[in-house]
């Protein structure tokens, strides 16, 4: 744990976010229902892009206790890309920016990178879901890439979990 904030904002800055310390992982996931949601999402009125060039979704993930709405939480606005998905999308209706996902039964909160206004955001670790990509542009060497989620993924979010039973 190293005390870092970083802030998130939507395009108008009437909703902002906080994420405290390291994120339990920074990936770009190129599954299908992040690549529809992204398209969705990109079409509303005056909204920022969601996707990358090459259709993937940039995310810092968070713990849910390291993330927290300080500003303008009655503007968010969930989408769903159906009406059962365990997958919800949170758009800030002031500006249509969409600012984080949260997965129904996981402890994290998955935040669009690009929503983040500090310049020191960390690398990305990983390319998950490589099988779904649409995209002919070849994929970023920068970090490893993944047919599938991989296992270590799950690692990282049960080491998460385990931490914050612990209270660390």
């Amino acid at each position: 744990m190293n005390d870092h904030l970083r802030h998130a904002s939507c395009q108008c800055g009437k909703v902002k976010f906080e994420a405290k310390d390291d994120p339990i992982v920074t990936a770009v996931c190129y599954c299908d229902d992040c690549q529809a949601s992204g398209e969705m999402l990109q079409a509303l009125p005056n909204s920022s892009n969601v996707l990358e060039e090459d259709k993937g979704t940039s995310y810092l993930t968070y713990r849910d206790d390291r993330w927290v709405c300080v500003l303008g939480k009655d503007l968010l606005k969930v989408y769903k890309l159906k009406d059962k998905s365990p997958t919800t999308r949170y758009v800030a209706t002031c500006c249509n920016s969409t600012m984080y996902l949260k997965y129904m039964r996981g402890h994290w909160v998955s935040t669009y990178r690009k929503r983040f206004v500090s310049g020191d955001l960390p690398k990305i670790d990983m390319r998950t879901n490589t099988r779904f990509r649409t995209s002919q542009i070849p994929i970023p060497q920068d970090a490893p890439s993944y047919n599938r989620f991989p296992i270590k993924l799950f690692w990282k979010l049960i080491s998460a979990r385990i931490d914050m039973a612990r209270g660390k």
